[in-house]
């Protein structure tokens, strides 16, 4: 029984019956007190597991009436000697040994729980936040926490092997929107001007490859104002590292090392290298998503060359400058026209105008929602591309814009394939997603349509490609690569600009002015004058990392305290109004009418 205490201590959870016959004491919460007259049965909870304590009157008569006040999360330490279970309880690791108590020590009372600290208690998401040092008592919140702790600790030992320093980056830096909304921080000391908080530590690492410490990592907190999915917080942690010197090969090699190593220490999955690559426009075309969930079929279908002149009009529209797209359920002939119809409902939360489909029934007979405006021939031509049979179901989206078309399909194939439970379990498909778009196109405040940087503005495009940006600046490439595992999005990188005449053009591309450059940027581009060497990096979402590792779908049960949809604590009840004189010294006035 190996412990880090002194003194005979230990964590309840780590007796065995090699310990039968020591004298220990264990620390903790009462999980559960149960009096059966002459015998008190005391389970004992800490980060590590539960431990039964027996309390005996015919052995220790005087410690009976102390042990009768012990209530459940009553905080108490005890002491006795570890003796084997008379009744064995394999469904715990402790299960076949017990403390014989011989001293007792209650800490603290506890009043009762406004829900019971276990992990199969249907409790409202909202109590569980709001009293959360009380949901973080449940063995599986403990778990995924240590967990966590041990993802972050092999990081840092991983990474120190291969030759990266630890640097710390600021946490009060300049604000640069673009993309995301920064959190801003107001300075006393400087009147009317801000600080942001960092969205990532992007500009600084770039530094410190010029400052010539040529493999950075860091455990780093990041900031975003943004609206929040399942998968995000305002707050978040990421494994952050850069390298001089460096392309692609050598970034996806190195962390392609780490994410075998981290598996295998944590849960004990083999990850085989090397992970496959897909580019950007193969992951799209198959998939409609660029990060695809490769764990089962169900791929996307071009059909835009028979839907050409196929006599449905909705179809013909979209070839002028779209897609049509399909995909084939296998034995989704099952489904009902209700949930069909909800299907179509749901692809048009993806901005798509809605949902064609065709129902093969097993025996043959067919319903479509636009067969009858087919030309003859057509149906069996779409069937054939597709390769659907009797029993299955056809989906077809079709759409102007080929990317809109292509995500909500792709997004309604993972929702019925959930849906149809066709997901593999305990299955990881690790895939590199590279050759991304440089640029993509998006509204800005006041509706225009411009240019945005797909990933950043300091990402390199592919060589080949730098002679676009005078020509067709949408059609450059990045030397971009995103690392997805079971259609979730890991870690992202690429390669960085490290030329200052590179990195103007992308600037100019993406709209700024010179005065805006110079006022957002002007500290890097005068760093490239003096020796940039050429880096790339990449980070990771350390929380989405540990929620695959952990195995839940919900990335609150792995943050100690998150924040809710709204970026609210509800624990903490903030964020929340300051008093008068703090906004008097940071020099700020509020003009916003209160709710009443």
């Amino acid at each position: 029984m190996n412990s880090p205490f002194k003194g005979g201590r230990v964590y309840c959870g780590s007796i065995r019956e090699e310990d039968i016959g020591k004298k220990v004491t264990v620390c903790g919460w009462v999980a559960r007190a149960r009096d059966l007259g002459g015998l008190i049965f005391v389970d004992m909870r800490d980060r590590e597991g539960i431990a039964q304590c027996v309390f005996d009157q015919t052995v220790n008569g005087g410690l009976f009436e102390e042990a009768l006040k012990l209530r459940s999360e009553y905080t108490a330490s005890i002491t006795g000697t570890v003796r084997q279970r008379s009744s064995i309880n394999d469904k715990i690791p402790t299960g076949r040994v017990e403390i014989l108590a011989e001293s007792v020590k209650i800490f603290t009372p506890s009043e009762t729980t406004p829900f019971e600290i276990l992990d199969d208690v249907s409790v409202n998401d909202a109590l569980r936040l709001k009293y959360r040092y009380l949901d973080l008592r449940r063995p599986s919140l403990q778990k995924a926490l240590a967990l966590r702790h041990k993802t972050t600790q092999i990081a840092r030992n991983y990474f120190d092997s291969q030759g990266f320093l630890e640097i710390e980056t600021p946490v009060l830096t300049k604000s640069t929107p673009e993309g995301a909304r920064d959190y801003l921080v107001p300075s006393r000391v400087h009147p009317g001007e801000f600080y942001a908080l960092p969205q990532s530590p992007q500009q600084y690492k770039q530094l410190l490859m010029i400052s010539g410490f040529d493999r950075y990592f860091q455990i780093a907190r990041c900031f975003r104002d943004e609206d929040l999915r399942y998968d995000r917080q305002p707050e978040f942690t990421q494994i952050d590292l850069e390298m001089s010197f460096a392309d692609i090969d050598d970034v996806i090699e190195v962390n392609e090392g780490f994410l075998q190593k981290v598996f295998k220490d944590t849960i004990g999955v083999d990850v085989p290298l090397p992970i496959p690559r897909m580019s950007y426009k193969e992951a799209m075309d198959r998939y409609g998503s660029d990060k695809p969930d490769t764990r089962f079929e169900m791929e996307l279908h071009d059909i835009t060359g028979i839907a050409k002149d196929c006599g449905f009009s909705v179809f013909e529209g979209a070839v002028q400058s779209g897609i049509v797209t399909a995909i084939c359920v296998k034995k989704g002939g099952s489904l009902s026209r209700k949930e069909i119809d909800a299907l179509g409902e749901y692809v048009k939360t993806y901005k798509a105008k809605g949902l064609a489909w065709v129902k093969l029934a097993s025996d043959g007979a067919m319903t479509s929602s636009f067969a009858k405006f087919l030309k003859e021939g057509k149906l069996e031509e779409i069937k054939s591309a597709v390769g659907a049979e009797n029993g299955d179901l056809i989906l077809c989206v079709a759409d102007g814009e080929r990317e809109l078309a292509q995500n909500a399909l792709g997004a309604l194939r993972c929702h019925v394939a959930k849906k149809m439970g066709i997901i593999p379990e305990n299955t990881f498909k690790f895939l590199w997603v590279v050759d991304f778009p440089l640029f993509e196109y998006g509204e800005d405040d006041d509706g225009n349509t411009r240019l945005y940087a797909k990933h950043h503005p300091f990402t390199a495009p592919k060589d080949e490609d730098i002679p676009l940006f005078e020509t067709r600046p949408q059609d450059m490439r990045a030397k971009a690569y995103d690392i997805v595992l079971n259609g979730t999005e890991l870690g992202g990188g690429s390669i960085r600009i490290h030329q200052s005449d590179i990195q103007q053009k992308m600037f100019s591309a993406l709209g700024f002015t010179k005065e805006d450059t110079e006022e957002r940027f002007g500290h890097l581009l005068t760093a490239f004058k003096y020796g940039a060497p050429p880096h790339g990096g990449l980070a990771y979402g350390l929380d989405r990392l540990v929620m695959w590792l952990a195995g839940t779908e919900n990335i609150r049960d792995v943050i100690a305290f998150p924040k809710v949809q709204n970026a609210s604590d509800l624990m903490m009840d903030c964020p929340s109004p300051v008093d008068e004189k703090q906004l008097r010294d940071l020099s700020i006035k509020l003009d916003l009418k209160k709710d009443k």
